[in-house]
């Protein structure tokens, strides 16, 4: 191994019991080169990013060896590889929740990551943190709390932080996920930025078009191992390998527009005069909506312009500043309901996914084979359930939720960026169902994403929120 190396996995596994989860990972990284994964949910992408850090949950176990910039160490040995965390090798983990302090301000923990971990002296470190929030289009949240922020600014952040010490080698997981298309562009920048530093960059995603913007190796993973690799932009314009031809045909950007119903179903939910704000800052104002039986009410904008928000304040789960929102008679009070944009905290910690959904087909009346089919058509597999939510990916988790809030049988659904953390085979699938349920039920969607062109395959109202 050359020095030249910064990081390399050679054979890297991930077992669980004597199941492997990840099979004989190899690759290896020089200055300047980025290698991005992408593969189905629960295919293994973030537990490699774990397996290298030395981060894995308790009950797994790694295999194979690990280099970090020229220190060759067991996979299994985590605590070798602890004393370079954020100095020599960063993780910029799936979900923001898990990488920022819920009880400190964003300004003082980006700084303090400066201080300690880079090295700053404080006054340095504070001007330091101030600088990343202005380029991360964070200035005005420097003394916000992370549950303060939107989901898009919350994973500005953390990518912030995660890049503060300085490390040469970067995991970023799903580092784009719930970002409009200018902020996934500055964050393709950011990443660049490390590779011209003299860094390397490990990027999981699921979005196609940062894969091509990034360029470099891509590595295909399905059911825990490498079925195609090669130069990106090579593989992802040729395909070879079955599944990736999959992957590359889901693509958003192909879908098939869902045809509109044929007749104007009754009216749900109507809002009149709603206008909300925090700390004085205005986020919508005078916004009136109507949205009817069968409806697919998609509404888009950038980070932190009130989509989130708009939606709480319809489904009654925080107040409007003024204006009213009025629901259709009979409905019952558990008609509306959420799909989260962060389903880790959606989910009980410490209960299994399986006694999470008997509780709800319980309290909803619901037999238990109805579930099993939700999940069996979302492809859950059964023994899933009997994990805790720490214990699946984001996109599994992401698709037990969806199947949760099916059980439900809901007159209206507010779907909060439902498929950011699902790869395009997933996100196709996920969508189907979603929709023929709902088209079943003769239900109503609104729907909030980031991303066009699912947006042009859905909608049949389109909203763009601006600032204020």
């Amino acid at each position: 191994m050359t020095a030249s190396v910064l990081l390399a996995a050679d054979n890297l596994g991930v077992h669980v019991g004597t199941r492997a989860l990840l099979r004989d990972v190899s690759f290896s990284l020089r200055a300047g080169e980025v290698l991005t994964l992408l593969g189905e949910s629960g295919a293994g992408k973030s537990l490699l990013a774990q397996a290298v850090m030395g981060n894995l949950p308790a009950a797994l176990r790694a295999s194979g060896s690990v280099t970090l910039d020229g220190a060759t160490s067991r996979a299994d040995d985590a605590r070798a590889r602890r004393p370079r965390w954020g100095r020599t090798v960063a993780l910029l983990p799936q979900e923001p929740s898990l990488a920022l302090d819920p009880l400190m301000r964003i300004a003082p923990q980006l700084s303090e990551t400066h201080e300690l971990v880079r090295g700053a002296a404080f006054a340095e470190a504070e001007a330091a943190a101030l600088h990343d929030l202005d380029a991360a289009g964070l200035a005005a949240s420097a003394r916000q709390y992370p549950w303060q922020l939107s989901g898009g600014m919350a994973q500005r952040a953390a990518a912030a932080v995660a890049c503060a010490g300085g490390a040469r080698i970067l995991l970023a997981d799903e580092p784009t996920k719930g970002l409009d298309a200018h902020w996934r562009d500055h964050t393709v920048a950011m990443l660049q930025g490390v590779q011209r530093r003299g860094g390397c960059v490990v990027v999981i995603t699921h979005d196609l078009r940062v894969a091509e913007a990034l360029g470099g190796e891509l590595m295909v993973l399905c059911a825990g191992q490498v079925v195609e690799r090669g130069d990106a932009r090579t593989v992802l314009a040729d395909p070879q390998h079955a599944f990736t031809r999959r992957l590359v045909a889901a693509d958003p950007a192909r879908w098939p527009r869902r045809a509109a119903s044929t007749s104007a179903g009754a009216p749900v939910l109507s809002a009149q005069g709603l206008s909300k704000g925090f700390g004085g800052k205005p986020l919508f104002d005078g916004v009136d909506l109507q949205i009817c039986a069968g409806d697919r009410f998609v509404v888009q904008g950038p980070s932190g312009t009130g989509k989130s928000t708009l939606g709480n304040v319809l489904l009654g789960l925080m107040p409007a500043d003024r204006g009213v929102v009025r629901r259709a008679q009979g409905l019952h009070a558990t008609a509306f309901q959420k799909l989260y944009q962060d389903p880790v905290a959606s989910f009980a910690p410490h209960v299994t996914l399986g006694q999470s959904l008997r509780d709800v087909a319980a309290r909803h009346r619901c037999a238990w084979p109805a579930v099993l089919q939700h999940l069996s058509r979302m492809g859950v597999p059964h023994d899933l359930l009997a994990r805790r939510p720490s214990q699946v990916s984001g996109g599994e988790l992401q698709r037990v939720a969806l199947a949760r809030v099916l059980t439900v049988q809901p007159a209206l659904v507010f779907a909060d960026e439902p498929t950011s953390r699902l790869d395009p085979v997933s996100q196709q699938e996920a969508m189907a169902v979603l929709l023929d349920a709902l088209d079943e039920r003769g239900a109503a969607l609104m729907l909030v994403t980031h991303d066009d062109d699912i947006a042009d395959a859905v909608a049949t109202q389109r909203w763009r929120l601006a600032a204020g």
